[in-house]
């Protein structure tokens, strides 16, 4: 007899809002944010209604500003970055490690947020806050090194940042930033995010940050966060299209930038026996469903290895665990633990429904595809922006889903006879962030690793985003301008010598570090 679910004790959005209210009042009000610009919390812009991915229910939508606002946002914030650019370092790394002391605190209320907002189950909620927390700690210890002989950027740092890492990345990189000696702006992502980032903000304002914190439609604001002469560097995450048109506002004003832009990540099979780590790690690379840029959607199998590949991964794809990420049995339990809960939002849901659906009409072969039914919900609760995954064999080459990335929970299979055709596959999205072949032989990897595509490749395992020290790009299409990570982040946003080549992807090199 199914167990019938509610929801854990002291976490509906009513309590985060409330706890909002009380932690932050300058920022939030009864039935909204309030957008940070100007050293000052502005009841401006028109609030749009959003619903939570996770149940459909109503939460804080973004107060989007219009052009001539954004513009004002941004003066202000060349202003106090001329103040700030001249604040010595350990000022501010003073002021940057309050900050992070003040996130540590309020660290269960901004996982709770991003369970809500953005659907992340509990577990990868908390690593996302932690994750910004621990690695802007890791600058603060060690940036006197990274910063000698350089000197803070003449204008401010926009940040644009996709909704799926709030703090992990877009905190994260603001309060780098600053440490650096520059004032930041961020527009809060349209799909989610804006009531952690507003709480995050407050954080930060607190303790003399030179934060700027606006909502707005991309195409409306871009002239003013992108375009405008005050912005001194670009800081962009999100998908090729958009990307795009950033890339060719920058290059054509010659600012300082880095564009973080989606690839096919993709994970070759080749002469290769190890099934059981194979099998142990399938479900790890479902976290969240997919929605991350380093997420692996598509496997490259050598043909006479198909039958030893499925039997490795359809029992590993069966135990992924799915539902709301804040349903129990009873309300004192823990949080469920989950692998993934709903994708963005319903229209999500559908389009990659969609997707699968006309790929299979058009040849596909379904090799797997999980029920909603043994999903873990609430009774009588919206499951619209729910899916479960999905395997397919051999995607057309008409479908989205064979050259772009799905950003959901749905897997493609593409076979291989010669290692030509493998490293064909492997590099079908003309560059990605990351890369993985397995194969017994090391001299096989090695000869192989080189011509795929990808700035981080793994032999065997997955590669991440990565943290502290670690260095992050992209090839192709799938990155341009400065690469990330360790010292290079500050490099990024900082001025050196006057002849100094960043390591990057830009219109006129490519330099590795």
């Amino acid at each position: 007899m199914a167990t019938t679910l509610t929801l854990k004790s002291g976490t509906s959005w009513s309590d985060a809002w409330q706890r909002c209210l009380a932690v932050a009042p300058e920022a939030f009000r009864d039935d909204r944010v309030l957008n940070l610009w100007g050293a000052a919390w502005q009841p401006d812009g028109r609030a749009l209604p959003a619903t939570s991915p996770v149940d459909g229910s109503p939460i804080a939508g973004p107060p989007r500003i219009d052009a001539a606002t954004a513009h004002q946002a941004v003066r202000a914030s060349l202003d106090q970055h001329r103040a700030w650019r001249h604040v010595p370092l350990d000022e501010r790394r003073a002021r940057v490690a309050a900050t992070l002391d003040a996130l540590t605190q309020h660290r269960e209320l901004l996982a709770l947020l991003l369970v809500w907002e953005i659907g992340k189950p509990w577990r990868l909620a908390q690593a996302d806050v932690d994750r910004a927390i621990d690695g802007v700690r890791w600058y603060v210890d060690g940036i006197e090194p990274m910063v000698e002989g350089r000197a803070p950027l003449d204008a401010p740092v926009s940040n644009i940042a996709s909704w799926n890492y709030p703090m992990s990345v877009l905190v994260h990189a603001m309060l780098v930033q600053a440490l650096a000696g520059n004032a930041v702006i961020a527009k809060t992502p349209t799909d989610g995010g804006v009531a952690c980032l507003t709480l995050a903000g407050a954080l930060a304002a607190r303790e003399g940050i030179p934060v700027t914190l606006v909502s707005g439609s991309g195409g409306e604001l871009s002239e003013a966060l992108v375009r405008a002469p005050e912005i001194g560097c670009v800081s962009f995450v999100g998908g090729r299209d958009t990307g795009a048109a950033v890339a060719t506002a920058v290059a054509d004003l010659g600012k300082r930038h880095v564009l973080e832009q989606e690839g096919l990540n993709t994970w070759g099979i080749w002469n290769y026996t190890d099934w059981e780590t194979l099998s142990a790690v399938i479900p790890k690379l479902f976290d969240y469903g997919k929605q991350r840029c380093t997420a692996y959607p598509r496997f490259v199998v050598q043909r006479t290895l198909f039958d030893e590949f499925l039997t490795a991964y359809l029992p590993a794809v069966r135990t992924l665990r799915v539902g709301h990420p804040l349903a129990v049995e009873h309300p004192e339990d823990r949080y469920p633990a989950l692998d993934f809960g709903p994708v963005i939002n319903a229209a999500k849901a559908k389009e990659l429904t969609d997707q699968v659906t006309e790929a299979v009409d058009r040849g596909a072969i379904p090799l797997h595809r999980g029920r909603l039914t043994d999903a873990h919900f609430l009774p009588g609760q919206d499951t619209a922006a729910y899916i479960q995954p999905v395997t397919l064999l051999n995607p057309p080459p008409s479908s989205p889903l064979h050259h772009a990335e799905p950003f959901g929970p749905v897997d493609t299979i593409v076979l291989v006879d010669t290692e030509a055709e493998l490293l064909a596959a492997m590099n079908a999205s003309n560059g990605a962030l990351v890369a993985t072949l397995s194969t017994d032989d090391q001299a096989t990897f090695g000869r192989l690793a080189p011509q795929i595509r990808a700035f981080k490749v793994g032999h065997g395992k997955p590669r991440s985003r990565g943290d502290r020290d670690e260095l992050f790009g992209g090839f192709g299409a799938s990155w341009r301008g400065a690469f990330v990570g360790g010292e290079l982040l500050v490099r990024a946003v900082t001025q050196g010598p006057a002849e100094e080549r960043l390591p990057g992807n830009f219109p006129e090199y490519h330099l590795m570090p």
